[in-house]
């Protein structure tokens, strides 16, 4: 069966292709909530234009309000999935040809939301439809959910969550290769003052002037799977008359936010040390059955180790139980969402789909 699975997928390649570009040409960058429109008129248009294309495809389709919505297959109480989004982060500047064209040159798309994520989701949609084709009867109902609010919030699986109950098995094509069974930790902290002085005193010596690893701070943790702590997305700012400075940080398991903070405030003095927003780092089994499956589906495809990995990196993973990272991207291949000239291969987004049909197939079987 896996065989015809990856043969099928194959023979789909310019309809995946074909339904990616119509995808990426539309601008999805969250603006202003409107009437019926949560994430802005850009972001309901590319949940529209998935599930179109979806129900195109036969699958039996759901959107939750314009918050997020999916398309499904086969029958069973419990459900299986793969969740993407659709929303993308601004284009920028520096793009050698328009950022939502879906312009293509040897065998390469550039285009805004190529990798991240609407090439990857829609890889995740064709590989289903491959095991429709073939007449697949999967244990689990089997769902590609199309998220629009992965890039500024996850105000889109909160409120799935809300009216969907969580899937038994999942992945997020939204990271990198191999599976990722370990997330670091997010958080946002603010550090603010009256005192000018003192407060620009504290976040050069601490921050601007210091390691992005918090050592001065004392909070330089490590993990020998997770690496070490790593600050970055410095803002400086003024919230009434009171300046503030804010940083991300990437802490590895097995140290907590609340150690983070304390030690921070120990060293803020009578500066005031806040925490904006957080989320604890996800450990997954390494031997579970989802992690061993999607590690097998790799190598058959690749024939490279997939031994599972940590990332750095923050997916939906953080917010929706029972699901990994995995993929797109391979080994190599880094500094391309988010950045000028995004880009992805049609022979990565074809591999893509077959590792995520054999994916999917092995799931509803789980």
């Amino acid at each position: 069966m896996e065989e015809k699975i990856i043969q099928k997928v194959e023979s789909l390649k310019d309809q995946m292709i074909d339904g990616i570009l119509e995808l990426v040409k539309i601008d999805s960058v969250e603006t202003k909530p409107e009437p019926q429109a949560p994430f802005g008129h850009g972001v309901k248009a590319a949940l529209e234009k998935a599930l179109e294309l979806a129900g195109y495809l036969g699958f039996d389709c759901v959107n939750l309000d314009n918050y997020i919505g999916y398309a499904q297959y086969g029958r069973g109480e419990d459900y299986v999935c793969a969740m993407g989004h659709v929303d993308v982060v601004p284009a920028g500047d520096g793009w050698k040809q328009p950022p939502f064209s879906g312009y293509m040159e040897n065998g390469v798309i550039y285009s805004r939301g190529i990798l991240d994520n609407k090439g990857p989701i829609l890889s995740c949609l064709y590989g289903l439809y491959a095991l429709k084709e073939l007449g697949y009867e999967p244990k689990h109902r089997i769902r590609i959910i199309f998220g629009c609010d992965e890039e500024s919030g996850f105000e889109d699986l909160h409120y799935y969550l809300k009216k969907e109950k969580p899937p038994l098995w999942g992945f997020t094509p939204d990271c990198k290769f191999p599976v990722v069974y370990g997330e670091r930790g997010r958080a946002i902290i603010r550090v603010k003052g009256q005192e000018l002085e003192p407060f620009f005193e504290f976040v050069t010596q601490y921050f601007i002037g210091a390691n992005n690893t918090g050592d001065r701070l004392g909070i330089d943790f490590s993990h020998k799977e997770y690496g070490t702590m790593e600050m970055r997305g410095y803002k400086l700012g003024i919230e009434g008359q009171i300046p503030y400075f804010e940083a991300s940080l990437s802490y590895p398991a097995g140290s907590s936010i609340h150690e983070i903070l304390e030690r921070i405030q120990g060293k803020a003095g009578e500066l005031c040390v806040e925490l904006k927003h957080n989320y604890n780092p996800v450990v997954f089994d390494k031997k579970s059955p989802l992690v061993q499956a999607l590690k097998e589906c790799y190598e058959r495809m690749t024939g490279e180790d997939g031994t599972p990995v940590t990332t750095t990196g923050g997916t939906y993973a953080k917010a929706m139980p029972n699901m990994v990272p995995f993929g797109p991207s391979f080994p190599g291949q880094k500094g391309i969402g988010h950045n000028p000239n995004e880009w992805m291969t049609v022979e990565d987004l074809v591999k893509n789909a077959k590792i995520y049909a054999l994916g999917l197939y092995r799931m509803g079987n789980l």
